[in-house]
């Protein structure tokens, strides 16, 4: 299942933005295919190597709504990615509002697909012991 969607990236510097279009990966929170609107964003190509260089954040956009989020860099390894806890919130907020589904039901959802999943695993070694 492709779990990946379009992001905007945005890099905040002191004066100036640097935009860019991206992959996100909704299952481990990683980004991919980033290409940038300037052809060198930076020293070593990265906005965040930059001294005046702030923060990065994210928008995921469907049908005119948009959810802003963190994205965190490791710049030693030329990566952007979307740390668990934001990810499981980015989630939440894109469900409600792309989906009109409350937190609480998609969390309850998320839950009974565990207690399923774990109740077969249960049920399978069960039927090996004997």
């Amino acid at each position: 299942m492709n779990l990946k969607v379009p992001i905007e990236i945005l890099d905040e510097l002191a004066e100036t933005v640097i935009r860019s279009t991206a992959s996100l990966d909704l299952a481990s929170g990683e980004i991919f295919d980033v290409r940038y609107e300037v052809d060198r964003p930076g020293l070593m190509g990265m906005p965040a190597v930059d001294e005046q260089y702030e923060f990065t954040s994210g928008v995921l956009s469907n049908d005119g709504k948009d959810v802003e989020f963190r994205i965190d860099v490791d710049v030693m390894r030329g990566q952007y990615f979307v740390n668990p806890t934001e990810l499981l919130e980015l989630k939440v907020r894109a469900a409600k509002l792309f989906a009109g589904i409350e937190g609480k039901t998609l969390l309850a959802a998320s839950d009974r697909a565990a207690a399923a999943s774990s109740d077969i695993h249960v049920r399978d070694a069960d039927r090996r012991l004997h």
